[in-house]
């Protein structure tokens, strides 16, 4: 039997930093992850109530909404260990031209104000959001940035979601849950232009088979299970 064509170099993307080993979604985090060899770091902001843009998952820190809250009193909070919330200019200037990264949209209506961070910071760089609307006013807002779609596990029809999104906003990156994942699914995303990014993949095996199908990035909290595929 001839051997299988090599598999096309894939994108190893860190979600949240190193999430196993240090607090997410903080530079100790984003930094370790690229020493175990990450290409692209993936991270959430929110905006404050003062206007600067932060690195942080939920929308509230220790019993405080993080839109109705000043920086000032968000900087000094303990994560844990002594890890601290990042603004997303600090994350970006850390990283510089070593990572790619990703950044998601979880605050409502920040779309403008993360836009401006990352064009005045930012070296290589693009926005997602599960919520399709903030992508499509970033689209209007600033069409020359790179955007993306992020889809659930719970999306009923994948590939008809795919298309109706490509239609829409015209992403560059598309992002499936992995189970959503199949051949058919790559195919048309590359006949639609967009490349494939695959979250959350925690499983070597997975991992190893969603490359064979030609996903262009794989998303996962421990990118170590990445280095031999």
């Amino acid at each position: 039997m001839p051997n299988a064509p090599p598999v096309a170099r894939f994108e190893r993307v860190a979600h949240r930093g190193l999430p196993r080993e240090r607090a997410e979604n903080t530079l100790p985090g984003f930094l370790l992850a690229l020493d175990r060899g990450a290409d692209a770091v993936e991270l959430d902001t929110h905006v404050t109530q003062d206007g600067v843009v932060i690195v942080h998952h939920d929308d509230a820190v220790g019993g405080r909404s993080i839109a109705e809250t000043d920086w000032r009193d968000l900087r000094d909070m303990d994560l844990g260990r002594g890890a601290r919330i990042p603004r997303l200019d600090d994350v970006l200037d850390a990283l510089g031209d070593r990572a790619a990264v990703y950044v998601e949209l979880k605050g409502r209506r920040i779309e403008e104000r993360v836009a401006s961070v990352v064009r005045a910071q930012g070296r290589r760089f693009a926005l997602h959001s599960f919520d399709h609307d903030a992508i499509a006013r970033l689209a209007q807002l600033a069409p020359d940035l790179s955007r993306g779609i992020l889809f659930d596990k719970a999306t009923a029809n994948p590939r008809e979601a795919l298309r109706e999104a490509v239609a829409r906003v015209h992403p560059r990156d598309v992002w499936p849950h992995w189970s959503l994942v199949d051949q058919r699914f790559v195919e048309l995303a590359h006949e639609l232009g967009t490349r494939v990014i695959v979250w959350t993949v925690n499983s070597a095996a997975t991992a190893r088979a969603l490359v064979a199908q030609g996903v262009d990035a794989v998303c996962t909290d421990d990118v170590q299970i990445l280095a031999d595929i």
